[in-house]
């Protein structure tokens, strides 16, 4: 979270915090103020004829080996959701009730997706700049990350000719987020159709969907479900939650959605570690689904205030010579790529050589009392990462101590940038 910090450098500027964190959004009232009824995730109750011979179910043996606690209620809870009629996912997914796992937060959510899907030697491919707890997650469950570089001028996007490239007999499962944390990249429907095509011709590659940010797209962009497209439903293992549209990171409530042979892995592990979500957290859930499609006007009037920030953010840096952005088209980030800021001849005037992105993010907090996050953690090294989940009047003092912390007179490029 971007703010204002008290206890400061010498000189007594305040810092201002471009780093990470919820927003500055409170969570909407209903949420806040609960409700009587149970919490429900609705789910329709379809007939599935999930393509089995076309799909590899393999689980991971330790998983395998594990047995369900019994006093973990989550098939009653999702019966209970369900009565409750309200709609968890509106994006043309459609799944039963033993379909879905409500976990404490959807990092839970794709932690134990990866640990049921993924044995020990498995690839697990990863388009970057990534979340940073995918590769270490994949690292976890005895899976080998692979990183599948991708580049501002390709709209930090990844191509299907690329994942192809990318592919081998250990490749087990994709992993993509869109909206991107930390790109805001969106895919559009054709990449993700293309991508869907080299699905296909690999039975045992599985794809983790992190669709947290879904209500946070800016026009024209439009978010697209990888599970929703033809054939890919199966396939896919759906990640959301109630952190980012909402603005409850600290309720901790989010759900994994896919064939139920996956689910219930996912769900053994879960009985056996945290069992069932905060029943709290739950009736504030219903709260937030009980406000309409996509959040109602409480979502909508975030975003809007998001679409401000990022419009603002972009201004400016584009008047910054030698940074590289991509636009964000949703979540709350923007990730410059600053390497002519960086290396070999470039100097902070009075303040020293700049080598590399921690020392240019050191030299932003020192001289512009401005704090953001080096890109090596994204696997971005060139980049360095600005949360805009903050007010417009705090993001727009952090963006003019930037623009002059790195104005010519101040600041000297690497040589030949």
């Amino acid at each position: 979270m971007m703010h204002l910090h008290g206890g400061l450098p010498a000189g007594g500027a305040q810092t201002v915090h471009c780093r990470a964190g919820p927003g500055a959004h409170c969570s909407p009232r209903p949420v806040q103020l609960g409700s009587t009824a149970p919490f429900c995730t609705s789910c329709k109750d379809l007939k599935r004829a999930v393509m089995a011979h076309a799909v590899d179910q393999t689980i991971n043996p330790a998983v395998a080996a594990l047995k369900p606690s019994k006093t973990m209620a989550l098939t009653d809870l999702a019966l209970s959701m369900k009565e409750q009629g309200a709609d968890v996912m509106d994006n043309g997914l459609d799944y039963a009730v033993d379909e879905v796992l409500v976990s404490n937060g959807a990092k839970q959510s794709i932690w134990q997706a990866l640990l049921a899907t993924c044995s020990p030697g498995d690839e697990v491919i990863i388009p970057a700049p990534y979340w940073v707890s995918y590769p270490e997650m994949a690292t976890m469950a005895g899976a080998k990350p692979v990183i599948i570089p991708t580049t501002p001028q390709e709209g930090f996007l990844m191509s299907a000719e690329k994942l192809r490239a990318a592919m081998t007999p250990r490749s087990r499962l994709l992993i993509l987020c869109t909206p991107s944390n930390p790109t805001g990249s969106v895919y559009p429907r054709e990449l993700l159709e293309a991508l869907a095509e080299v699905v296909r011709d690999h039975p045992r590659l599985l794809v983790l969907s992190d669709e947290i940010y879904e209500y946070i797209t800016y026009a024209p962009a439009q978010h697209h479900s990888f599970g929703a497209l033809p054939g890919m439903w199966e396939r896919t293992l759906t990640v959301n939650g109630f952190s980012k549209a909402y603005a409850m990171t600290g309720w901790r409530l989010g759900y994994l959605a896919g064939p139920r042979h996956f689910v219930k892995a996912a769900s053994t592990i879960q009985s056996q570690s945290t069992s069932g979500a905060s029943s709290i957290a739950q009736h504030a859930a219903l709260a937030a689904l009980n406000l309409g499609p996509h959040g109602g006007a409480p979502v909508a009037g975030m975003v809007e205030a998001f679409r401000e920030r990022k419009d603002m953010i972009v201004a400016k840096l584009r008047t910054i010579p030698g940074v590289n952005l991509a636009e964000p088209e949703g979540a709350f980030y923007v990730l410059p790529e600053m390497s002519a800021f960086f290396g070999p001849g470039a100097e902070a005037v009075g303040w020293g050589p700049v080598p590399d992105s921690d020392a240019f993010c050191r030299y932003l907090i020192e001289k512009a009392n401005v704090a953001v996050v080096p890109g090596e953690a994204f696997g971005a090294e060139t980049c360095i990462r600005i949360s805009y989940a903050a007010s417009l009047e705090t993001l727009t003092t952090a963006m003019d101590r930037i623009v002059a912390a790195l104005a010519p007179g101040a600041y000297r490029l690497r040589t030949g940038a």
